[in-house]
């Protein structure tokens, strides 16, 4: 009689009660993690309660590798949350070769703490790592003379950094290459270049937000679309004269740091400077009547013809002039006559 051996069940060995896991993890593969969680944190917070852990993430979170890969919405700091250890965090970044660090520190140094020097050495040094946003904010530096004299303004300079920062893919760059080749402000007069550039800008801003959005709001061209309307179905944002209801790209975190920082108290704006009247920008004048006002309204100041045409499509078109002109105009057109154009011509002030 044959009989069927049965079969042996595998002893499961017990593990010890107070061996860790995690401390059995190598070095490098846990900097690795760290890195991509720094470069995908969606706020500051997801990369600094990972330093409050344990001893060991808070060692490796502040290794340079992990400082140097993290994202810009890592340092999307709220100006009434910044403190003394934010900016020792923002500077080991900073050193770390992080580009998205020195370009805050480097913004928030030049136009909150006017340490002029520091801060534009800041940029520089995001800018020479091909960083578009930092490019720009100097090629606006030098088309103002931030930080100087009206002297200082280098209008070639700032053309030749906004194309560099245009070639990128910068849009506030490229339009503001577009205007000056359309004035001729800082490089020879080119008409039909500056309005290609800027149909190239308007058509890449569309791009990035049907990009960003799943389910844009598409809509069929109103027949009162001349009209500015500020509610109702024929009311879009700034690429109305697209066909399509999306709202403005969304500003860079440092923009939103200074406009925060300056309407609130720590601000210290003085009486005679004044804010970019963009939203979305938050730059602040280094010395009085450097922006550019509007020469219809005089009401409002920018710091760059970008923010002006931005400011223009998005709220300052339904300020400027009232309703009953806006009618008259509209009938002009109708007429035969020549129309308001979407720009309004901005002059320096008299000193």
């Amino acid at each position: 009689m044959l009989f069927r051996k049965k079969p042996r069940t595998p002893t499961r060995t017990s593990l010890p009660e107070n061996l860790d896991l995690f401390d059995g993890l190598p070095d490098d593969l846990v900097v690795f993690i760290l890195c991509k969680l720094g470069s995908s944190a969606s706020s500051p917070s997801d990369l600094i309660n990972i330093l409050f852990t344990c001893k060991r993430l808070n060692r490796l979170g502040l290794h340079p590798l992990v400082l140097s890969k993290a994202g810009p919405k890592a340092f999307a700091i709220k100006a009434k949350n910044w403190s003394e250890p934010v900016h020792r965090f923002l500077k080991l970044c900073a050193n770390a070769g992080n580009v998205e660090a020195s370009y805050t520190l480097g913004m928030i140094r030049f136009y909150c703490f006017q340490n002029r020097g520091s801060g534009a050495s800041l940029m520089a040094k995001a800018a020479m790592k091909s960083h578009a946003p930092a490019l720009y904010s100097l090629a606006v530096i030098q088309f103002n003379g931030s930080g100087g004299s009206k002297s200082d303004k280098n209008l070639q300079a700032g053309v030749a950094l906004c194309a560099r920062a245009a070639f990128l893919g910068h849009v506030d760059a490229l339009r503001e290459l577009g205007h000056c080749l359309q004035d001729g402000y800082g490089a020879r007069q080119n008409v039909a270049q500056g309005r290609r550039l800027l149909v190239q800008a308007n058509a890449r801003e569309l791009a990035s937000v049907v990009r960003s959005r799943s389910s844009p709001t598409w809509r069929r061209p109103h027949q009162n679309d001349s009209l500015p309307c500020s509610t109702g179905p024929c009311c879009g944002g700034l690429l109305s004269d697209f066909g399509c209801n999306v709202p403005a790209a969304e500003a860079h975190p440092v923009n939103r740091f200074l406009k925060e920082w300056f309407e609130s108290s720590r601000g210290g704006l003085g009486q005679e400077l004044r804010l970019c009247s963009h939203g979305g920008c938050g730059r602040v004048e280094t010395r009085s009547h450097e922006f550019r006002r509007c020469s219809v309204c005089g009401k409002v100041n920018y710091c760059s013809r970008g923010c002006q045409a931005l400011d223009w499509k998005l709220r300052h078109k339904l300020e400027c002039m009232p309703m009953e002109r806006w009618l008259d105009e509209v009938g002009a057109v109708d007429n035969g006559a020549d129309g308001v154009g979407g720009m309004v011509e901005v002059e320096d002030d008299i000193e």
